[in-house]
């Protein structure tokens, strides 16, 4: 029993020493498990960190900027980013040249802003007839836009839509069988010229306005690019007017103020007639209204001198001299008439020029609109492939 008993003490101290080590071999894992939780909480807190303070720059290589501009002007395809954050490409370009600011690069932001001025010049030329639009745009914005001369594509069919088309149908019986008749389509015949309604006048307008909206340019700039493109039709339709005796009558105020209605309605539809644009029509409003009003007594002269303010004393007896009346109805304009409107009106101080100046540019302003988009939030489509772009 004795000796049974010294084996067991022996096996039991042999299988204590066993438990220690176990217990020992359990402490030593759970001490590496918490450090490598306490690791990975670091990490997680370290990255949690590293976005919080993300401050809305991307940083890139110099070498990486060709690929950069290459990306995201030249070989861009808007359908890439139609699901993202409008206007995407300027942000991303925007946070590069943010952080080569901050970094004081002088030279990467120059390299930057004058490679993306060209890639878009270069881009503008090859495009269609869209990039027309754009262009003007592009071309008004800074500063450099004239008013474009009688074969501009978009705004010499202004005069025919103002002065010619029949957009008031019961006119057309008023006029005189020598008044040139006009086709109301847009088409091309193959007796005569393309002649262009109102209706697709307004249509062009709102296609234009479309492009401008889409693209994301602010509404300051839209209202002042509208501002200069009414006061283009404005020039060509009064200076068309001034020149041609035919379209001098009464038919054609009534006609040509439905047309101004027409356009001040399509500004309020868009929200635009707070632009300014609509003012630049007041000249070819009271020439309308100078075609439609009675012409006779001193009381008539003195109402159209109160009236036409907007019209410089050449301009309302340029079109009293050519006033035309188109039936019997009518009368034309006595000499005496004439007389007493100039008399009336010898102290105004108008400038000497019968038309008006059609390369006549508004000053461009720039107001500060803030995003509401935050730049830290910004997400990159892995699809654009800018995978070398650095949050910073």
């Amino acid at each position: 029993m004795e000796k049974n008993e010294r084996k067991l003490k022996k096996q039991l101290r042999i299988y204590m020493k066993k438990v220690q080590e176990l217990a020992a071999q359990a402490a030593a894992h759970d001490v590496d498990q918490n450090k490598d939780d306490k690791n990975k909480m670091i990490r997680q807190e370290t990255l949690k960190r590293k976005d919080k303070d993300f401050e809305g720059m991307l940083e890139y290589l110099k070498e990486d900027e060709a690929r950069l501009i290459r990306t995201l002007i030249t070989d861009i395809r808007p359908g890439s980013v139609s699901a993202t954050v409008p206007c995407l490409p300027a942000y991303i370009l925007f946070m590069c040249i943010r952080h080569a600011d901050y970094i004081n690069d002088d030279q990467k932001v120059i390299s930057l802003l004058t490679s993306s001025i060209n890639a878009i010049k270069k881009v503008l030329k090859v495009c269609d007839t869209h990039t027309h639009t754009h262009r003007s745009v592009i071309r008004f914005t800074d500063g450099s836009l004239s008013g474009p001369e009688g074969s501009d594509p978009y705004l010499y069919p202004s005069v025919s839509a103002m002065l010619e088309s029949e957009s008031i149908p019961s006119l057309a019986g008023v006029k005189s069988m020598g008044y040139r008749n006009r086709s109301s389509s847009m088409d091309t015949d193959a007796d005569g010229p393309t002649t262009y309604t109102l209706q697709g006048l307004i249509r062009q307008l709102s296609q234009f306005h479309s492009i401008m909206r889409d693209h994301g340019l602010d509404p300051e700039v839209v209202g002042q690019v509208v501002r200069q493109l009414f006061h283009c039709i404005n020039a060509f339709t009064l200076n068309n007017l001034l020149l041609r005796k035919d379209v001098c009558s009464w038919s054609t105020g009534m006609q040509l103020r439905y047309n101004t209605s027409q356009l001040e309605e399509w500004l309020r539809a868009n929200n635009l007639f707070q632009s300014k644009a609509s003012a630049t029509l007041e000249p070819i409003i009271q020439a309308a209204q100078l075609l439609q009003v009675k012409k006779k007594t001193s009381q008539d002269a003195e109402a159209i001198c109160s009236l036409c303010t907007a019209l410089t004393v050449q301009q309302i007896v340029k079109i009293l001299n050519l006033y035309t009346p188109l039936n019997e109805f009518e009368e034309r304009v006595t000499v005496s008439f004439i007389r007493s409107i100039q008399s009336v009106l010898q102290e105004r101080n108008d400038p000497p020029q019968l038309l008006l100046d059609t390369k006549h540019t508004f000053p461009v302003l720039f107001p500060y609109a803030p995003s509401a988009l935050s730049l830290e939030a910004v997400h990159i489509p892995a699809s654009l492939g800018l995978d070398f772009l650095v949050r910073v």
